[in-house]
């Protein structure tokens, strides 16, 4: 029978609930289990896909188009499994299919109420998981901090799964704070202890404990928590901030995380084989010794989890090569012609990720002609794939009007617009060009040199393409369309292949890339910016 593994969260928001349970999901999986994992969100939005990435972070896109909450990337990334559109629920959805069932008829005639109907609907999701991936084992974290109003629906459903599936088949991991007051220098429990008991009053008994510190816990925390929480003293975990995230599975891994977690289950399992996670971890401790600069030119750059996958896709290419990717965030609405020069300078490459609207587009076109006329390597992701196509367009094909529908609805040169299909009059939500979809690259490329094939299949997340009324002028000016769909109506990616690395993509390489397993493009882009490095 799957098992069920809930994690909540106590005391403050962003302890590393989904750290916790990523690193928990890379451990059992080396146990041989198979896992899937699921995040629970109580906000009322459908999906975080309108909401701004100041509020929210990256939206994170699963293969089968689900835009989703950043944490199912800390999923994907430790544990190494495609998730899907059952991973990731929301208030907001919820609601959706209850009322549209009602709407329906199909609670033939009932009062519809939270409970039963909205936690039933919160269980059905929880349970569609398990068997759309055949999992061992279901990992569902539980977003916000227990006592929040909003959360208690989801709280009440798992509570009601574990009775159904029974105490031996369900799992409840708390991850609480223990603050270190440094006037009377030493840790207090009373916050873990009062958060276990909202917890408890809500009829959940945490069987495990984890403990979020920035220094080493005292014996005596953990006895203490164990004895006021009613747990087994050896499930209390302590949780220790590191310099890496990715350290995190081996760190839990020393208080038998696992171990405890298979023993509660009735799970008979080998050991972890950590091996080649171990080696990774190494290997990033070694790339610290040297580093290459790499510039993000952004529009959200105030927040750095509104680009966590390009991040962290950056920081993988890095631990290949042996180096440390030291990332410049830079803010592209503060770059003007009179100061890009000083604010470009000293990078190694210049990354433009996706983003959506007008502000800030002036900056990020500067940056590509930067990039290009110094021969610099240049990665343009979705958004920084067209404004390089936009400066292009401009300042080397001639075609001075050039700009995109989406920032001048009355441009005489849309050299990008709406993608066959889309307009403004659609709603915004759930309506772009989202999930994975094939790619066929031009041979002798630098595509196919990073890929090392001419097939390939990524993730969109996009409204507006290249004009394909303007890819032979393009195209005659020195622009090589790299990749193309299988249909040949949708310009993929683009580069210019004189350059060292000059590579714009449509598509959203970043939420493939793997600690261990760097996505192919961000390889080729930070060995390209070694190089340039290595000339200074």
């Amino acid at each position: 029978m799957t098992k069920y593994i809930f994690v909540t969260g106590g005391v403050v928001s962003g302890l590393g609930k989904g750290i916790t349970a990523a690193s928990l999901g890379r451990l059992l999986k080396a146990r041989g289990l198979k896992v899937a994992a699921q995040k629970l969100d109580p906000y009322i939005n459908v999906d975080p896909g309108t909401m701004s990435p100041y509020q929210h972070g990256e939206v994170y896109v699963t293969e089968d188009g689900a835009e989703t909450d950043l944490d199912l990337g800390h999923y994907e990334r430790f544990i190494d499994e495609d998730l899907n559109q059952f991973s990731n629920l929301t208030t907001g959805k919820v609601y959706w299919n209850v009322l549209n069932k009602e709407r329906r008829g199909e609670y033939l005639g009932s009062t519809v109420q939270v409970i039963p109907h909205i936690t039933n609907e919160i269980k059905e999701f929880v349970y569609r998981v398990g068997k759309k991936t055949g999992a061992d084992v279901v990992i569902t974290e539980i977003g916000g901090t227990i006592g929040d109003i909003e959360s208690q629906p989801f709280i009440e459903a798992v509570r009601q799964i574990s009775l159904e599936v029974g105490r031996e088949n369900s799992l409840f991991i708390h991850v609480t704070l223990v603050p270190y007051l440094r006037g009377s220098e030493e840790h207090k429990s009373k916050p873990t202890q009062h958060s276990v008991k909202e917890l408890q009053g809500m009829g959940i008994n945490p069987n495990i404990i984890v403990l979020r510190c920035d220094e080493p816990l005292e014996e005596p925390i953990f006895q203490k928590i164990a004895l006021f929480c009613n747990v087994k003293p050896d499930c209390v975990i302590e949780n220790i901030t590191l310099p890496d995230i990715y350290g995190a599975p081996l760190m839990l891994e020393k208080s038998h995380f696992s171990e405890v977690v298979c023993r509660e289950l009735g799970l008979d399992t080998p050991a972890p084989d950590l091996t080649e996670w171990a080696a990774m971890v190494g290997r990033i401790n070694r790339a610290r010794q040297h580093c290459v600069d790499i510039g993000l030119v952004g529009k959200y750059v105030g927040l750095h989890d509104a680009y966590l996958s390009v991040a962290e896709a950056l920081r993988h290419a890095g631990f290949y090569h042996d180096v440390h990717v030291n990332i410049h965030w830079i803010d592209s609405g503060e770059i003007r012609e009179d100061n890009v020069c000083d604010k470009l300078a000293g990078l190694d490459g210049i990354i433009v990720p996706g983003g959506f609207g007008s502000r800030g587009i002036a900056g990020m076109i500067l940056a590509a002609k930067y990039a290009r006329e110094r021969r610099l390597p240049y990665f343009g992701i979705c958004l920084g794939m067209q404004t390089a196509v936009i400066e292009f367009a401009r300042n080397a094909a001639g075609i001075t009007g050039a700009d995109s529908g989406e920032f001048d609805e009355e441009c005489a040169d849309k050299v990008i617009d709406f993608m066959p299909g889309q307009s403004d009059e659609i709603d915004k939500g759930g309506t772009l060009r989202l999930g994975a979809y094939p790619c066929e690259i031009t041979p002798g490329s630098t595509m196919e040199r990073c890929y090392g094939t001419l097939s390939v299949s990524e993730r969109h997340r996009h409204r507006y393409e290249i004009n394909n009324d303007y890819r032979e002028r393009l195209s005659a000016c020195g622009l090589t369309l790299s990749g193309l769909s299988p249909d040949n109506r949708l310009v993929e990616a683009v580069e210019l292949s004189g350059l060292p690395f000059f590579v714009g993509v449509q598509f959203h390489p970043e939420f493939k890339s793997r600690p261990n397993k760097p996505h192919p493009l961000f390889l080729g882009f930070i060995g390209a910016a070694l190089l340039q490095h290595s000339r200074k």
